[in-house]
């Protein structure tokens, strides 16, 4: 069985709840219920952390053991070279998610340090970006 491990950073343990206008009102447990049962063949992992060394930890601890990771890391990914560092220091393949277009937001946004760790980035379709990681990652 293929093991996928989604990572969210910060503040998207309010998925469904804040600003529902642009993240949608789907809570990210509702969103992952749906999305095991559509893939019954694939284990598919969730941690969550608003705390920057949290993140790494889980990173470097999973990236070891799974097929392919599924990281939002939120406002990090605009800043943080420690969670770059992570993401290139485990084998798994990754594959960066952003539920808005971080394009079409503040131009700091524009940038993600971490989108050159990873095989892929796939931003602004809300909740869909990490079922299409999925499937990426499944080849």
């Amino acid at each position: 069985m293929n093991h996928i491990e989604i990572i969210n950073g910060p503040n998207l343990n309010l998925t469904g709840l804040r600003e529902p206008e642009v993240y949608g009102a789907v809570t990210m447990e509702q969103y992952l219920d749906q999305l095991r049962l559509k893939y019954p063949g694939v284990r598919i992992g969730y941690f969550q952390s608003n705390v920057e060394g949290e993140l790494i930890d889980r990173i470097q601890r999973v990236g070891y053991q799974v097929e392919g990771l599924i990281v939002n890391l939120g406002g990090y990914s605009h800043t943080s070279v420690a969670l770059r560092d992570a993401l290139l220091a485990v084998p798994a393949p990754k594959v960066e998610v952003h539920l808005s277009n971080i394009f079409a937001r503040e131009e700091y946004r524009h940038h993600s340090l971490v989108t050159s760790a990873c095989r892929g980035m796939i931003c602004g379709l809300g909740l869909l970006g990490y079922e299409l990681a999925l499937q990426s990652l499944l080849g």
